[in-house]
């Protein structure tokens, strides 16, 4: 399998510049980008408080509601993210024992991406 980077472009259009600036790294030469992708924030903010409700997450990282979940349909579906029902809500636990896709990081598990949230 071939590692395809999603473009954020379709997704940060929807945010206004105070959302954009407070989310992506603005260097100083201009240029927006990010170390981690929204599916590690997304991770790494559901193994803080898995009681995050997609609204708060979305505003948390800086995306729109719609981009969490969809965010969290891929990892529900591959895995990494647990999700439960308490009432109208849900709870989230993340899988932290999985490993990491990217072949670059592959020998690494979710547990090692968490430390950097903590």
């Amino acid at each position: 399998m071939t590692f395809m980077p999603r473009s954020t472009t379709r997704v940060t259009a929807r945010l206004t510049p105070s959302q954009a600036q407070a989310s992506i790294a603005v260097r100083a030469d201009g240029a927006r980008w990010t170390f981690l992708s929204n599916h590690a924030h997304v991770l790494i903010c559901l193994a803080k408080d898995g009681d995050l409700r997609m609204r708060d997450l979305a505003a948390r990282i800086g995306i729109t509601e719609r981009a969490v979940q969809m965010i969290v349909a891929d990892l529900v579906a591959a895995g990494y993210l647990q999700v439960s029902k308490d009432g109208r809500r849900n709870h989230y636990a993340v899988n932290d024992s999985l490993y990491l896709r990217h072949p670059v990081e592959k020998h690494r598990q979710v547990k090692d991406l968490l430390v950097l949230g903590q």
